[in-house]
């Protein structure tokens, strides 16, 4: 409330007592962003030309003037529809001339009027009022002054909750018998919204006023206290922090005097022997003394200092020394790989290699193995084997769908919740920098518009540059030298050729139907019987009833379905011990069925006999080689070639230049040269809802299509691959081995392969070369003198 005197008060009654002439016309002032009320003593500045020549005939005359608010208060120049027809008169008490040619007046309001009308002129408002006579209260009811004493108790928490309650203030509250005035008093001291403030201006009935006056003040009050408790919450949070801001520093100065270290230098202590004991390169430390140096200066509750303290805590536990001792016993070594693998020749002789290199040679650097094969054949478990042969700490991150570099180099420091790099993360995490580290999926790593992951592996994976490989969030050179990478891969062709170039390449290819069976009965059967909690002399496994599963339930180049097999007959045996039945349970061929259902792989029937048009191929896939069966047949019709079996453009181009070949050979093949305008020729491939694509079945399709058309039938014993080319030339492909074990899962041992593939032969086993007859041709006539038969063709005889 505004600190209005007792004697203004005084004066107020002492003018209303007299009888006051004010005159009917009398020149506009009009307000903005407030409504002066009756009884109301207060400044006004008066800056527009209108309302200064306003003041002015006020003053040359009887000094009344006519205040009516505006009801836009941005408008500079008010029309008459812009400004409310009920203002006050009132009388200029006070005037004093400005020197940029306002004025500044004291008035005092008399009484209410209403504008009857608006005399125009060009150099100011004129109005003519209609004087407003108030309902007289005769009596005060006692709910009146109830609603009075409210008003006034009301009026005064709401100052002293402002901080403007004085004795003064108070005595005037109280000393009003009249609610019209007192109304008035508390309206034109509350934070009313124009509107709000006119309504009750309007008001004439002097009860109504003080109850809606009574309604406004106690949603005042309310906000007052709300704002007061904000205030008091601010000005609590603020004392705190600075008392303790302040008990910290006499601690500290009492520490000081007693000689004792205060937090911070006993923290800034620790570090030091903490950087100290690291052992880091020259770099490192100097950069950790650089930051611990600003570290040292900043206030304790400075935001900086959770960075920087995070930063130190990394560089001091890194391992930049810390070495683990490699176990140089090269036989201990390949007996701990055996144990863990069986087979995996090539991989086992180039860890021992590289353990006798490092038994010569402590400086040699660590390699960089990829292991690249089929799901299920073991490379990540032979990363650990790989550890515990070597005596080293083991690390995996796997990079499957990685998209941000951030995620192998780290984010800057001044990133909120930054962090290193998966590299640093391993090795701190190991405590070692020797660990040997391998990173699965490296062939499934994306890209994106946060860069290239791969690109930031160049670095990681490249013996000469990672003795100083530099992370973004140390931003320090820290040496990856010692570390064995092994990454994996199911594929090698995703991987980007830089990448390539800098890693060894050993290949995993499946397993033999011999292989998995001694896996099974060394690794597999004891795991899932210890896994799912069984007694060992309550099951037993006979050897033919896993190979029943090998062949017949299982059809893969790895091991995961094989093992999901036996842990299926491994939980049907625990139930029955759980439900009370007694062992041995002993799985045969006989029951096998009971415990896995009926065979999920049969023979292709259709391979049961020697047939025309029906050949026998071999694909390589992700999973390992599979038997690729292509159909021909012929009908009559006049050329057309249909080809199904969801075949790949490169696929579709071998079918073609099979045909060409058939057309540009036929009299040497004895096949009608003009047939091709006779006959249509369906190429069909099965499985029709898997797509199939790559060169290799070239041979394959040319000889199904010669069966066809030369009626010989093929040999159901003989599966061939190769690129057949339009002078019949047969061309290398890849993925021998994986195909050789697809044939020898399938039962087929005669294969036919390029003549230049012979070379691919010395990475076959000895036990599938015995096993397997490979015959190594050159031309597409090689191949029909041993795939097609003469004689007819078998039939089956129910």
């Amino acid at each position: 409330m505004a600190q209005t005197d007792l004697e203004d008060v005084i004066s107020i009654v002492e003018e209303e007592e007299k009888e006051l002439d004010v005159p009917d016309i009398l020149p506009l002032l009009p307000v903005r962003d407030m409504v002066v009320f009756t009884h109301m003593i207060l400044p006004l500045f008066v800056g527009r030309d209108r309302s200064v020549r306003a003041v002015d005939e006020a003053m040359s005359r009887d000094r009344f003037l006519f205040l009516a608010t505006q009801k836009d208060p941005t408008i500079e120049a008010p029309k008459k529809n812009d400004i409310f027809q009920i203002g006050t008169v009132a009388k200029i008490l006070r005037l004093l001339k400005l020197p940029d040619g306002s004025v500044k007046i004291l008035i005092q309001g008399l009484m209410k009027a209403r504008i009857v009308q608006f005399i125009v002129d060009r150099s100011l408002f004129r109005v003519k009022i209609e004087k407003l006579i108030e309902k007289r209260v005769e009596k005060i009811s006692l709910e009146v002054e109830a609603l009075m004493r409210n008003v006034c108790e009301q009026s005064e928490r709401m100052l002293e909750l402002r901080g403007e309650l004085t004795g003064e203030v108070s005595a005037i509250l109280t000393s009003f018998d009249d609610p019209g005035r007192l109304a008035d008093l508390v309206a034109s001291n509350l934070r009313l919204k124009m509107n709000e403030a006119q309504s009750i201006l309007e008001l004439t009935d002097p009860i109504e006023r003080l109850r809606k006056v009574n309604t406004l003040l106690n949603r005042e009050v309310e906000v007052s206290a709300m704002q007061a408790k904000i205030q008091s919450d601010a000005r609590e949070v603020i004392s705190k922090s600075q008392r303790e801001y302040f008990l910290r520093e006499q601690m500290r100065a009492i520490h000081r005097e007693l000689g004792d270290l205060d937090e911070r230098a006993q923290e800034v202590l620790e570090y030091k022997k903490k950087i100290k004991k690291a052992k880091m390169s020259k770099e490192a430390e100097k950069e950790a003394m650089r930051q611990l140096k600003r570290f040292e200066q900043m206030h304790f509750d400075a935001a900086e200092t959770t960075i920087i303290r995070s930063y130190l805590d990394w560089l001091g536990e890194m391992p930049w020394k810390r070495s683990t001792r490699d176990v140089l016993d090269i036989k201990k070594a390949l007996k701990v790989l055996d144990e863990d693998h069986y087979n995996l020749k090539n991989v086992k002789e180039r860890i021992l290699e590289y353990l006798s290199v490092r038994k010569l040679n402590k400086d040699m650097k660590g390699p960089i193995l990829c292991l690249v094969g089929p799901p299920g054949v073991g490379k990540t478990s032979l990363g650990r084997s790989i550890a515990r042969a070597m005596g080293r700490k083991f690390v995996r991150i796997s990079l499957g769908g990685i998209r941000d570099e951030a995620e192998i180099r780290g984010h800057r420091r001044t990133y909120v919740g930054s962090l290193p790099g998966r590299i640093i993360q391993g090795l701190r995490q190991c405590g070692a920098n020797n660990p040997v580290f391998m990173m699965d999926e490296i062939d499934k790593i994306g890209v994106d518009f946060r860069g290239d992951p791969s690109a930031a592996l160049l670095e990681v994976l490249d013996p000469e540059q990672n003795k100083n490989f530099s992370d973004h969030y140390l931003n320090v050179p820290f040496d990856l030298s010692k570390v064995m990478f092994i990454t994996t891969a199911n594929i090698i062709d995703p991987v980007p050729s830089a990448l390539k170039d800098r890693m060894e390449i050993i290949e995993l290819p499946g397993y033999t139907d011999e292989e998995k069976l001694v896996i099974a009965n060394r690794f597999l059967v004891p795991r899932q019987i210890r896994e799912n909690a069984i007694p060992p002399k309550s099951i037993k496994i006979s050897c033919n009833a896993l190979k029943k599963i090998i062949v017949e339930y299982t059809q893969e180049a790895g091991l995961r379905n094989l093992e999901r097999e036996i842990a299926k007959i491994c939980r049907r045996v625990a139930r029955k011990i759980a439900e009370g039945e007694k062992g041995p349970f002993h799985i045969t061929v006989s029951n096998l069925s009971k415990y896995l259902g009926i065979p999920k792989y049969l023979p292709e029937l259709e391979q049961e006999f020697h047939e025309i048009g029906v050949a026998t191929g071999l694909a390589w896939t992700q999973a390992g080689g599979e038997l690729l069966y292509v159909e021909a047949c012929t009908m009559k019709g006049k050329g057309e070639l249909t080809i199904t079996g969801q075949l790949g453009d490169v696929m579709r181009e071998s079918v073609q230049a099979a045909l060409s070949y058939a057309r540009a050979n036929a009299k040497t093949l004895g096949i009608d040269e003009d047939f091709y305008e006779t006959i249509d020729i369906h190429i069909h491939v099965p499985a029709g809802a898997i797509p199939k694509d790559g060169p290799s079945a070239g041979v394959t399709i040319a000889t199904a299509l010669i069966s066809v058309l030369t009626e010989r039938p093929v040999s159901r014993d003989v599966a061939m691959t190769g690129e057949i080319t339009l002078r019949g030339r047969v061309l290398p492909v890849g993925g021998l081995k994986e195909k050789a074990l697809a044939a020898l899962r399938a039962g087929v041992y005669t294969v036919i392969i390029p003549e230049k593939n012979k070379k691919d032969l010395d990475e076959i086993p000895g036990d599938i070369k015995n096993r397997i007859t490979f015959i190594s041709v050159k031309h597409m006539d090689e191949i029909l003198g041993v795939a097609l038969r003469d004689g007819k063709v078998e039939t089956t005889v129910d």
